[in-house]
């Protein structure tokens, strides 16, 4: 595992740029994990919870689980603090290990550093510290000096410095263009991984007020300008009070003072100790109260609050930052915008924010025997049924669909529509002439003129793919056939797209049923079989596997994989299911 450390005074702004560099990893397609040296003796664990009861009942190890984590506490007793090389041998296999703290080990680093704090640098004389990160501008070091808040500056320096790859200048990085040496067909996957390892950015960035930014990509990390909840408040409508005023058991009996908090209309007075307010939902906690008992549980008479003692510290109330804490990345940069997220954004007062431009993708098809749909009855030509069904896809992915016709098969019209396209749009799809036949214009002209790697994956449908670059444009040469056609651009251009338009890499997720069918597959191609679930949600299949059965794509909700090995599925075993919406249709 790589390692890199991040270091510097207490309030430097450590924690938030090792928030914003783990995001930032993330969305270059790395896998990251982070060690924390903690102060003294500070405990994750609090008094009263069951995990916290058995470790002072004297358990050496302590293991919490769940559904969705798992953590291990380890009581030192009156051991030595282990090394950081004994912390990171706990750790999975990761990318990135990003290191807080552990300044005096020998890892390199970069430390942060905040001017008009009345301390001095830690690296002048520290040969680990590899750059400072600082929000103003400092002369002299001996090492680079990068800027605080440029969280993708500073990535590319630590992937640099570790070795992995860097963000490439331009969309489509030379790697695309080095299928793995492999006998045979690469594997889904294998394309997949290189794909995502090469491909970068390519489209600018602008400023939108929030009510015009959904669907698009955040360009900058959103940092939350306040915090959310903003202050404490009540969770349900009730009575308010101090904690400390309750008895150990029995009954509480508190004096109800005048008024009331309200949501927009807070209590303006001090709630004294022996006394209770009425409170209703989402309104501030008065001064002097920190516990909410509901209006359900107790009793209101005469002036007096009666109910049982037996509440919890802060009951039925939200703290403030419970949800998001002023200052912190709220959304990190690569993440579309949807509903949800500009509802979080809106909740925060963000009113604007910095997004990538849309992503212009070009979708051309070629052939000679292609003829627009309804433009005549010659059984000897094709309707053109890619280019629509691309143009949709692209669309509904969120990006700005460019129709670039049909360009026959000469290589003069070919050349001259690609030169169109490279001051036009960001990126290229073209069906058909991606294979190495004696009509495939598209790889002929992209292997005289331009650059191009011809991949054979071993996948059904879909083996060939063909990925290029043209005078800087990348290109995506899908097959000519509809169905391959369309499977290929949800494992592939799909993902890719997102990335170049600023965004996340982009997985789909499926998840197991049982079959409605069987089958015998032989060993050798991963298949994604047109399917859709039945009434009792098991997978049924179209009535033929053919790729030339276009009905199919109206008729499947989603996709069956199988692996590459080979299969005899019977009636009931489980298989993996995508539905469309996983591909964002």
């Amino acid at each position: 595992m790589r390692l890199y450390g991040v270091i510097g005074w207490k309030n430097a702004g450590k924690t938030g740029l090792m928030e914003r560099l783990v995001a930032e990893v993330r969305a270059r397609g790395f896998t990251v994990s982070t060690v924390k040296h903690t102060h003294h003796r500070f405990d994750l664990d609090q008094p009263g919870k069951d995990s916290f009861r058995h470790r002072a009942a004297g358990a050496r190890e302590v293991l919490l689980a769940s559904h969705t984590r798992w953590a291990l506490l380890h009581e030192l007793g009156d051991a030595a603090e282990p090394p950081l090389a004994e912390v990171l041998a706990k750790l999975a296999p990761v990318d990135l290990v990003l290191v807080e703290g552990y300044k005096r080990d020998s890892h390199p680093k970069v430390e942060v550093f905040r001017e008009g704090e009345g301390r001095s640098l830690i690296q002048p004389d520290d040969p680990t510290v590899h750059a400072v990160a600082c929000d103003q501008e400092l002369e002299g070091l001996p090492v680079p000096l990068l800027d605080l808040n440029d969280t993708q500056a500073i990535v590319d320096f630590i992937l640099a410095e570790t070795g992995l790859a860097v963000r490439a200048p331009e969309g489509a990085g030379a790697a695309c263009f080095e299928p793995p040496a492999l006998k045979g067909m690469a594997s889904v996957d294998a394309a997949q991984a290189l794909l995502r390892g090469a491909l970068s950015s390519v489209t600018g960035r602008e400023t939108l007020a929030l009510n015009e930014a959904a669907g698009r990509i955040l360009a900058a990390d959103a940092v939350a300008e306040r915090a959310n909840p903003p202050a404490t408040n009540s969770a349900m409508d009730g009575f308010a009070f101090a904690h400390a005023s309750l008895p150990e058991s029995g009954e509480a009996t508190l004096a109800l003072v005048e008024g009331r908090s309200a949501a927009g209309a807070p209590y303006a007075g001090k709630v004294p100790p022996g006394h209770a307010v009425k409170i209703l939902t989402g309104a501030l906690m008065p001064d002097g109260a920190d516990t909410v008992v509901m209006q359900e549980r107790a009793r209101a008479e005469g002036g007096v609050l009666r109910f049982d003692s037996a509440v919890t510290p802060a009951a039925n109330t939200r703290a403030k930052g419970e949800d998001v804490a002023q200052g912190a990345v709220a959304l990190a940069a690569g993440t579309r915008l949807g509903p949800g997220e500009i509802g979080l954004l809106a909740a925060l007062g963000i009113g604007e924010v910095s997004v990538r431009k849309r992503l212009r993708v070009g979708v051309l098809s070629t052939g000679d025997e292609l003829a627009a749909p309804g433009s005549t009855l010659d059984p000897a030509r094709t309707f053109d049924a890619n280019r629509p069904m691309l143009l949709a896809l692209v669309g509904r992915w969120g990006h700005d669909a460019v129709d670039l016709g049909h360009v026959p098969d000469d290589r003069d019209t070919l050349r001259a529509t690609f030169d169109k396209a490279a001051a036009a749009v960001d990126v290229l799809l073209t069906s058909g002439g991606a294979s190495a036949g004696e009509e495939d214009h598209v790889s002929a002209l992209l292997g005289s003129e331009g650059r191009v790697a011809q991949w054979r994956v071993a996948l059904k449908p879909g083996k060939p793919l063909l990925l290029g670059d043209w005078r800087g444009l990348p290109l995506f040469g899908l097959p000519g056939n509809p169905v391959s056609a369309f499977v290929t651009a949800l494992l592939f251009a799909r993902p890719a797209l997102s990335v170049l338009a600023g965004g996340d890499w982009l997985d789909a997720q499926g998840f197991s049923v049982p079959a409605a069918f069987a089958m015998t597959k032989r060993a050798g191609r991963r298949e994604f079989l047109r399917a859709r679930l039945t009434a009792e949600g098991r997978a049924e299949l179209f009535r033929s596997d053919s790729s030339g059965m276009i009905s199919s794509l109206a008729w499947a909700k989603g996709l069956v994989e199988i692996d590459e090995d080979a299969r005899e599925i019977k009636a009931g075993d489980l298989v993996r299911y995508y539905p469309l919406g996983a591909f964002s249709l």
